[in-house]
This record gives structure tokens, C-alpha cells and sequence, in this order.
């Protein structure tokens, strides 16, 4: 069964190892936020260093293994219709509107959605790391520069990853403009169990 996350919001739920997870642009140009957590113990959570560090990348797609910052690997990739997402960049909060977009209302974003949806697992605010930001499109400059572009998925487009080990995963439908192409649009999640 499919569920929907409505525009600039998230949830959290429990993964157990083996099952599949699929997140979906359901109407394209929309980024999806993901963190995971070991279940058993929340303090070990995914990781952009230790899986740029293992999978010596960071284009990260089909294939690709999310690690966590104990070295063991939480999540592996195993389909993708994008082919680009961002490990890079934090998620979106309070403080990146008013940096980013001074003239703009201010929004909790991912960052505030995340702390909202994983506080029921007793995952506090400061324990939340870089997400794994699922088709945003962050290109690198030559020269180092990251500049935040539309994303490239469209409608029905989606990546499929497996759990392997039992987790706690938080999701949102991200909430900063630039990430989005200026807009907000929901994204769709399903779980196949084990």
C-alpha cells in the first residue's frame, strides 16, 4: 500500500531488515528528505562521510550502499529511475530560510518535520544527521562550488531501497523552495515487507 506525505511535512516509521523501501516523486520536481536509524539503537545513524568514505563516491544510485557512523550498512540501493540525489546538504531548517531566503515566511522545514516525526522513537533534535536527500539535485563545480538546481525526476519516478538491518526511518516531502524548483508537492512512500 502507498502512503502520501502532503507538501512540506514528514513522518517516521520502523523498517525491519529485509524489507523494501520505495520513495516516490508522484508528481515530479520534488525532493524527499531520508534518515535512518539502527532500531535497536538509535545513537547509530546513516552516515555521508562513512558512506562517501566505503562506496568512494558521491553519486550515490543502483548499487550504492547508505552506511552508518558505525561502518555497517543500513540501506542499499537497489533500483533508480533518477540516478541523482545529494548526501551533501543538511536538511533544510528555520535558519536556512532566514539565510537563504530572508524575504520569504519562515518554515520549520525538513529539519523541524524530522524532529516532530522521529521524538516518538526518542530520536532528539541534535541526533539528527545530513539526510540522504532523495532527488535533489546538488551539481559540484569544477572548482568546488555547489549551487542547489530543480531536481530531475518526474512523475512516477522512484528509488527502491532495502533495509539491512532493522531501522527507524524518517521521511519528509521537502520544504525549501530552491530544492523544489519553487514549488511543494507531496511524495508517496510504500514498504514491502518481509
Amino acid at each position: 500500500m502507498t502512503e502520501r506525505i502532503p507538501p512540506r511535512s514528514g513522518t517516521a516509521f520502523r523498517l525491519a531488515r529485509g524489507s523494501i523501501l520505495t520513495v516516490i516523486d508522484a508528481e515530479g520536481c520534488q525532493v524527499s528528505d531520508l534518515v535512518a536509524f539502527a532500531a535497536q539503537d538509535v545513537r547509530e545513524a546513516i552516515s555521508n562521510g562513512r558512506t562517501f568514505d566505503y562506496e568512494e563516491t558521491i553519486r550515490l544510485t543502483t548499487g550504492a550502499r547508505l552506511w552508518s557512523n558505525r561502518s555497517q550498512p543500513m540501506l542499499t540501493i537497489l533500483e533508480d529511475t533518477v540516478g541523482t540525489h545529494d548526501f551533501l546538504l543538511t536538511p533544510c531548517s528555520e535558519d536556512t530560510f532566514r539565510h537563504f531566503y530572508p524575504d520569504r515566511p519562515v518554515h520549520r522545514g525538513c529539519f523541524g518535520n524530522l524532529v516532530e516525526a522521529l521524538a516518538p522513537f526518542g530520536i532528539e533534535r541534535d541526533s539528527i544527521p545530513c539526510a540522504f536527500n532523495v532527488f535533489m539535485n546538488v551539481p559540484v563545480a569544477p572548482d568546488g562550488r555547489l549551487s542547489v538546481e530543480p531536481p530531475l525526476s518526474r512523475a512516477g519516478d522512484f528509488i527502491r531501497l532495502r533495509a539491512e538491518m532493522d531501522l527507524v526511518v524518517g521521511l519528509t516531502a521537502c520544504s525549501a523552495y530552491a530544492s523544489n524548483g519553487g514549488s511543494f508537492k507531496p511524495i508517496d512512500y510504500a514498504i514491502e515487507a518481509v
